[in-house]
């Protein structure tokens, strides 16, 4: 199974950091992140995030490992940037993706699982008298992480069964059994619910 997204122990200031706080941080990054326009701007968010795994104590192979799987896509973007436009608007866009992927892995790596929904939870409480139901919501939000590393372990399976038929070239033989298999998972996550009496 990956590591993808998954809680690492550890003392550290930004492990001891409240959730809510680390969750307003990202939130605030991500809104900034509009405002960022030149090359440079781009070098110095990602150097604090790359700050940020120094200080954690994390690996940097772990950090590699956040933005592997965006390779070809983030590949692809800058290509039609560098084509359409320029190569500092195409380091501008792929910078602000791998920083934010990033900066998300480093929250989720830095704070456990049941302490980020339960500041979530207490956040949408205010929203009760509206219709929102704050469990429900921190419930979609744990299932969400925890579907993170599933699927990427579901594509390493797929990924492992190709090589052996011979098919590492094929992006269908790829994509058609992950497809299948998360959609099974996600079938029987339901029907778990169901049998729970969570939802129908």
């Amino acid at each position: 199974m990956s590591v993808l997204g998954l809680y690492q122990p550890g003392g550290t200031v930004l492990h001891r950091a409240r959730a809510g706080t680390k969750l307003g941080v990202m939130l605030a990054a991500g809104v900034a992140s509009v405002l960022l326009d030149h090359w440079w701007q781009v070098l110095v968010a990602l150097g604090v995030v790359l700050g940020g795994y120094a200080v954690a104590r994390i690996p940097a192979r772990m950090a590699v490992l956040q933005v592997r799987p965006l390779v070809w896509m983030v590949g692809l973007i800058a290509l039609f940037h560098v084509l359409s436009g320029s190569w500092e608007r195409a380091f501008v866009v792929t910078g602000l993706i791998a920083t934010l992927v990033l900066l998300a892995a480093l929250v989720t790596m830095t704070t456990r699982t049941t302490d980020m929904v339960d500041a979530v939870v207490g956040l949408c409480r205010p929203l009760r008298r509206v219709g929102v139901d704050p469990e429900r919501v921190g419930l979609m939000l744990a299932l969400g992480i925890r579907s993170v590393p599933v699927v990427v372990g579901l594509a390493e399976e797929v990924r492992d069964a190709q090589r052996a038929r011979g098919l590492t070239a094929s992006p269908r033989a790829f994509a058609v059994p992950l497809i299948v298999r998360s959609l099974r998972h996600a079938d029987a996550l339901g029907d778990a619910l169901v049998a729970r009496g969570v939802d129908d």
